[in-house]
C-alpha cells in the first residue's frame, strides 16, 4: 500500500497544503484507489457508504456465533491500533475500542496528553511518529482543528506511513459519527433514504456532528434539510454554500414546532459549550425552545426518526426514550459496526467477510 509522493506533495510544507481545496488533495489520502485515511465526510462516496454497510451488516450476522465471531477475530489479529484520545470522549473512544477488539486488533491508548512525552516539550509531530513505530493504524480525537489531517499528512511523507482515523477534529469534522449516522438512516428507513427531510436542531455553529452528517447528504437524491437553531448558533456559511452548490434545498428557522410535523428523522444536539471563548456564550442563550419534550412525540408523523449523538444534556426528554422512534441507542450501537467495518474496508480484508 505505498504511496509515492509526486514533488510537489513531498516539496510542499503543511501550511501551504492545509490550504488547497479538499478535491485538491483527497487522493493524497487513498492508496490504490481507495481510502486509506478516513478525515471528511466528504470521502464517503455513495457507492463506498454502501459497501461499508454491506459489511457491518456481515459482521452483525456472522459474529453472533463463537465460531464466526473467532473467524472475524482472526482476521485483523495481526495488526495493533493506537487510539489516541486526548479530547473527552466516552462512547467514540469505547466504540472504536470495541470495533477493534471485533477485527481481533490489540490495542494501545493515550487518553491525556500530559501522560506522553509531549508534557515533556515532545512536539505532536514527533509523538505520533513514535506512535507509527509501533502500530498499523492511529484513531486519534483532538481538540485542535485539522489535527488528524496534519498527522496523516505527515505520516504520508514518511517511510512508515500508517491510516488515520479521524474521530472528532475540533469543532470542524466527525466523519465517523456522520458515518454511523448515515448507517443509522440506512438501516431505520430499510435502506431509502432517497427524498426524505431531515432536522437539525441545536448548536449548529461548533457542532461537528451536524457539519459531517451535511456532508453526506450529497449522495442521496430529494434530501432537504431544516436547520433549527438559537441565531447565536446557526449552521456556518460554508456548510451553506456546499449544500447549495449540491442543490440541496434547507431552511434556518427559531422555530422548532414548525418543522416537526413533515421531518422524517429530527436530529437533535446538545450545546457545545466546550468551545465558549472566555466570555461564555453559551449561558447567554435561552436553549429550551429548542428540547424535544414528551408531548412532541404526538407531533411528529409515526414513521419519524429522533437521534442524538450523545451525550444528551436537556435536549431530549428521558420519557421519549420509551417511544421505538427514538433510536439514538440503537443508533449509539451501530457506531461499532460501521467502525470495524471501515478498518476491515481500509486493511483490504471486506472480500474475507462473507
Amino acid at each position: 500500500m505505498e504511496k509515492t509522493l509526486t514533488k510537489n506533495e513531498s516539496e510542499q510544507n503543511w501550511e501551504e497544503f492545509f490550504k488547497l481545496d479538499l478535491n485538491e488533495k483527497m487522493d493524497f489520502y487513498e492508496r490504490e484507489g481507495k481510502i486509506y485515511d478516513c478525515l471528511f465526510a466528504q470521502q464517503l462516496s455513495k457507492k463506498l457508504l454502501d459497501v461499508l454497510f454491506d459489511i457491518a451488516d456481515k459482521l452483525r450476522k456472522i459474529t453472533k456465533e463463537k465460531e464466526g465471531a473467532d473467524y472475524i477475530a482472526s482476521l485483523l489479529s495481526h495488526k495493533r491500533a493506537m487510539l489516541y484520545f486526548v479530547q473527552p470522549s466516552t462512547r467514540t473512544f469505547l466504540s472504536f475500542l470495541n470495533a477493534c477488539h471485533i477485527m481481533g486488533m490489540k490495542t494501545s491508548e493515550i487518553r491525556d496528553s500530559s501522560t506522553s512525552s509531549e508534557v515533556k516539550g515532545e512536539s505532536h509531530d514527533d509523538t505520533v511518529r513514535t506512535f507509527s513505530s509501533y502500530v498499523d493504524i492511529i484513531i486519534m480525537r483532538h481538540p485542535k482543528p485539522g489535527s488528524a489531517e496534519r498527522t496523516a499528512w505527515l505520516l504520508n511523507k514518511t517511510n512508515r506511513p500508517v491510516p488515520v482515523i479521524n474521530a472528532g477534529s475540533g469543532k470542524d469534522q466527525h466523519p465517523t459519527q456522520a458515518l454511523l449516522d448515515i448507517y443509522t438512516l440506512h438501516r431505520q428507513f430499510n435502506g431509502n433514504i432517497d427524498g426524505k427531510r431531515i432536522v437539525m436542531v441545536g448548536d449548529l455553529k461548533r457542532g461537528r456532528t451536524v457539519r459531517s452528517l451535511s456532508y453526506l447528504m450529497k449522495n442521496y437524491k430529494d434530501i432537504s434539510i431544516d436547520f433549527v437553531s438559537p441565531k447565536e448558533f446557526k449552521m456556518e456559511r460554508d456548510i451553506l454554500d456546499f449544500l447549495k452548490n449540491h442543490n440541496i434545498p434547507y431552511t434556518e428557522t427559531e422555530d422548532f414546532a414548525s418543522v416537526m410535523p413533515q421531518a422524517d428523522a429530527v436530529y437533535m444536539t446538545r450545546i457545545q459549550d466546550e468551545h465558549d471563548n472566555i466570555s461564555g456564550e453559551s449561558k447567554k442563550v435561552d436553549y429550551s425552545p429548542f428540547y424535544f419534550k414528551e408531548e412532541h412525540l404526538k407531533i411528529i408523523k409515526p414513521s419519524c426518526i429522533l437521534l442524538h449523538p450523545l451525550p444528551r444534556r436537556f435536549e431530549i426528554d428521558a420519557q421519549a426514550d420509551k417511544d421505538e422512534r427514538a433510536v439514538y441507542w440503537r443508533q449509539e450501537r451501530n457506531g461499532m459496526w460501521i467502525r470495524a467495518a471501515l478498518m476491515a474496508y481500509i486493511f483490504g480484508i471486506e472480500k474475507k467477510i462473507k
